[in-house]
Formats: structure tokens, sequence, C-alpha cells
């Protein structure tokens, strides 16, 4: 089964808002056995929405729109629906009870009449819940495909994807089971892993798919079966992992399922029941950012000190000045004198430091463009490594990011 996803809004369409809605939509969509045929964005324009409605008819068996359902004139998505349907608006009750609720709880007035008619709804859809927000989803069928209409607000698309949308598609329709397993490797490109692997490879199964997803210093191997046999599939997809293992086992550092290494570092250091800190330089705060983004790492990350400048290393770090001006501020040492005292001054038990040059210029050291610097400290000791991460600056930094969080892994697996 087919879905296309169409994305309606010419914010999208001139770069001021980045579509994520169709990734999310996507992978929820991937994890139930469908598969994404297109994705579309077209503007708040009646006769492209309903060029793009008559193609994704054609294409797919489900199709998902978001955007265009908010109260003010450039939002015709429902007029525009209603009209490809042969149909008309009617104004729900529920919704509109909603609509009243809201405004009287949190905006705590009545609501305008613009708002009262986000309760105008085609009246051959089937209204979806909107928990969260004023504007409700909408299920419509024709010819045996079905189109759902969703808000463009993130938070609100997302609720009703999950909590009544995939409930629904599922009850609706069989879908065959799918299983992702996703290897993540550090320390060998995408190339030269492909060439050691290369015979595994091409004994995999036809059911299972391999992807080669590379980024700054690491690459993802993943795994994706599907079928209807669903023992089958776990089964065969343990054997081939099992035969795949012991030819990565150097540069394996974990699964990822739909999470990244910061986020698996975190668990690691929740069940261990271990903290860590940062002092970063050159990575401005971005590894500490990674951290912070995943729910719940209170429990294992402390804090960081954004030592940008040297002024900051010497009188918030209290690193040594004349340690500075003999080794310089990018060096191993002032990196190993910062991951030691953000160590002590959060008391965590890891700590991993930055300072490097990042570009275009040589800032407070004479290092080269791209020399990086990364510690990782613990209460029996500390060490740094150098690094060459090339001449553009936010690939150096995400590169170091990168390789801190492999360092910090790497200690964490020594326990």
């Amino acid at each position: 089964m087919q879905a296309e996803i169409i994305t309606i809004g010419d914010e999208i369409l001139i770069g001021q808002v980045v579509d994520t809605n169709s990734a999310f939509i996507a992978k929820q969509l991937n994890k139930i056995g469908v598969s994404v045929f297109q994705i579309t964005s077209v503007q708040d324009d009646k006769s492209h929405i309903l060029k793009s409605f008559k193609e994704a008819e054609e294409n797919a068996d489900i199709i998902i729109i978001t955007g265009g359902l908010g109260p003010t004139k450039d939002d015709i998505t429902k007029k525009t629906l209603a009209e490809y349907f042969g149909d008309t608006l009617i104004r729900n009750k529920e919704v509109t009870q909603n609509v009243i609720s809201i405004w009287k709880n949190y905006m705590h007035q009545k609501p305008s009449q613009v708002n009262l008619d986000q309760a105008l709804v085609p009246s051959k859809a089937e209204v979806l819940m909107n928990t969260v927000g004023s504007a409700p989803g909408m299920w419509l069928e024709k010819d045996g495909k079905v189109f759902i209409s969703l808000p463009g607000v993130p938070f609100e698309m997302k609720a009703l994807i999950e909590n009544e949308v995939i409930p629904k598609l599922r009850k609706t329709y069989q879908f065959p089971f799918i299983l992702h397993k996703t290897l993540l490797t550090y320390g060998m490109g995408e190339s030269n892993l492909a060439a050691r692997i290369e015979k595994w490879e091409d004994s995999l199964p036809a059911f299972i798919k391999l992807a080669y997803l590379p980024s700054l210093g690491r690459v993802r191997l993943r795994l994706s079966a599907k079928s209807m046999d669903k023992s089958m599939v776990e089964t065969e997809m343990q054997k081939q992992i099992a035969l795949l293992l012991p030819q990565i086992e150097d540069i394996f550092v974990g699964y990822e399922e739909d999470e990244s290494l910061e986020a698996i570092i975190g668990v690691q250091l929740t069940k261990l029941q271990k903290t860590v800190a940062t002092a970063e330089s050159c990575t401005g705060g971005k590894i500490a950012e990674s951290f912070t983004a995943n729910a719940g790492a209170s429990r294992y990350f402390k804090g960081s000190i954004v030592s940008y400048a040297t002024e900051a290393k010497v009188n918030v770090l209290k690193i040594d000045k004349s340690l500075i001006d003999k080794h310089s501020v990018v060096s191993g040492q002032v990196a190993e004198a910062m991951a030691t005292s953000v160590l002590e001054l959060f008391d965590t038990d890891y700590a991993i430091a930055t300072t490097g040059n990042a570009g275009p210029t040589k800032g407070d050291a004479d290092a080269e463009v791209g020399t990086v610097f990364i510690a990782i400290a613990t209460k029996k000791g500390v060490y740094s490594e150098e690094f060459s991460f090339g001449n553009h600056r936010t690939r150096v930094i995400n590169k170091a990011v990168n390789k801190a969080f492999e360092m910090l892994q790497k200690e964490i697996l020594k326990k």
C-alpha cells in the first residue's frame, strides 16, 4: 500500500518554514508497512491544490495533507477539499464546543466568528478530534482512496497522527509486518565499510534491504525487512545481524532505533547511574544542546561551561594562564585541564572538553583551521586526542561534536 504526503503553504516554498511534518508522517507510515510514493509541497492556491489532489489519487492509496486549516483567508484547504469531493461545508457541533472551550479556558474570552468557523467541515468527512488545538483533522474516502487532512502546526499534527490516524489506518487495513534495525558504526568511511561487508550484503535475503546512512564521522547501517510473516522476519533479522557483527566489531558502538547516539549514551548513563558535564570552546555548547534535546536528560547531564574566549577558560574554569601561554589555548593540555575542571565543578563521573580552531581565522591561537583537541575526564584520569577536521567551519564543529560522543561512548563501554 502506498501513500502520498502533500504539505500546503507558501511559507514552505519560500523557505521560511522547514517541512518537518513530512519526515514525521513518513516515518510513522513506514513503521506500519506503508510506503511513501511521493512528498509534494504546494502553494496556497486552489488550482494548484486541486491538481495535486488529482495526481496523488492516481499515485497512492492514502493521501495525507497538512496545512491550510487555520482561521485566516489564506487557509483554503477545507474549501478546496469540499470542491474536490463535490461537497459542502457543515458546522460540526463537537468541534464547535472544542473551540469554545479552548477560548474560554486559555484565552479567557469568547471566540470570534472566524475562530468558530474552524468547526466547518465537509459533510462527507469523518472528523478526527484535535485535542491540542482548534482545527480538526478530517478523513474522507473516494473510490477506495483515503484523503486525510491535518493541521500544519507540528505538535497538533503529531498528536492526530499518533492518536487518530495510525490507529484508524490499522483498523481499516491489513499491513505487512516491517522491522528496522540500525547499527551505529564510527571511524570508517562508507566506501571502506561497504567493501568490508560486501560478501555479507550480497547474500542478504531479498526481503531484507541494507541502507548506508553516512554522516560526519559515522555510518549507520539500516536493515529493513518487510513481510506478512512476522516470525520469519524477526528470526532472519537476528540471524543476519549475528553474521554481520563479527565483521564490524571494531567500529560498532550500538544500535539506533529512532535514537541518536547521544540518546543512547543517555540511556547507558542512566542505567549506570552516572553523570556527565561539558566544557566547550570551539563547539559553542552544541554538545550540551544535543544532550538536552532528549527528554529526561537531567538524570545524567549536569551542566556545561561554554568557555569560548580565553578569559572564560581562565576566570571560570580556573585554567592556569601559564599553561595556556606555554602550550596555546588550542592544545591537548588545555583541553585536559578544561575537562578536569568541569568534572570537579559539577562533580560528575564523566566530562567532555573541546578546544580548537573552527575558522575562518585563527583566533586566539596559532593552530591551523580545523584543528580540534577533545578531552575525556573521569575520576580515574583524563586523556585527549588531536584531530584535523578540514577548513569548513560548520563541518569542523559538527565533526567535533560527533567525535566527542564517540570518545565518550568508548569510555563508557570500558566499564
